[in-house]
């Protein structure tokens, strides 16, 4: 029996640990709008050993029936009425949470607005470099378009010229073997003129001589 008991006291030993420790790992809060009393015992007679605000965060204890002991953050312990603490954020932390919030997400907006701002801008000139390249790009086909026309009136240009140029060296070619042939007739033509002439002139002195001769013989007559 003894060891039932004893057994039993070990149980609620560990309970009461348990729910101590469970109870320490639980946030709460003060809940009134005013501040409470912590004092050194659960009694309104105790020393009052500090001031607490409404919405002060406190580590509990543990519980005795109107009472709870905590343990502030900066480590201090004490007493105070259980029905100040909440397990429940209270609504000027909520509050001052949303503001925070809200402040933040102003903050952000107005960066995202300079950010919008800056895009737009950067934006605006990228149309207008856009817009710049995209003359650029057409005038640039344009004069490719005008070039490759050009390079191909130039390139028949060329040919005509070559086969101008061949026709034009044939053409020299013929001509001077023209000329040549036609030296060469002349020549032959002045030779046959001279020998003609010549001829004349030796068959001139010829005829003459015979004629002085018979004129010389019929006088010695």
């Amino acid at each position: 029996m003894k060891s039932y008991v004893k057994t039993l006291e070990i149980v609620g030993i560990c309970l009461f640990l348990l729910s101590t420790a469970v109870l320490a790992e639980t946030k709460y809060y003060i809940n009134d709008s005013m501040k409470i009393t912590m004092r050194t015992g659960p009694a309104t007679d105790r020393k009052i050993i500090a001031l607490l605000s409404v919405g002060q965060e406190v580590e509990v204890l543990k519980s005795e029936d109107e009472w709870t002991l905590i343990r502030l953050q900066n480590g201090k312990e004490g007493w105070v009425i259980s029905r100040f603490l909440t397990d429940q954020t209270p609504d000027s932390i909520k509050l001052d949470a949303l503001k925070n919030n809200h402040s933040a997400l102003q903050t952000k907006v107005a960066s995202l607005m300079e950010e919008n701002k800056a895009l737009k801008e950067e934006n605006k000139k990228f149309s207008i470099d856009l817009n710049t390249s995209e003359t650029k790009q057409k005038d640039l086909n344009k004069s490719y378009e005008t070039l490759k026309r050009e390079s191909k009136q130039f390139l028949d240009l060329q040919a005509k010229y070559k086969e101008s140029a061949s026709k034009l060296e044939a053409q020299t070619q013929k001509a001077e073997k023209y000329e040549d042939e036609l030296t060469k007739l002349l020549w032959n033509k002045n030779i046959k003129w001279f020998l003609s002439g010549a001829g004349v002139l030796i068959l001139g002195f010829i005829i003459g001589f015979s004629t002085k001769r018979q004129r010389r013989h019929s006088s010695l007559l």
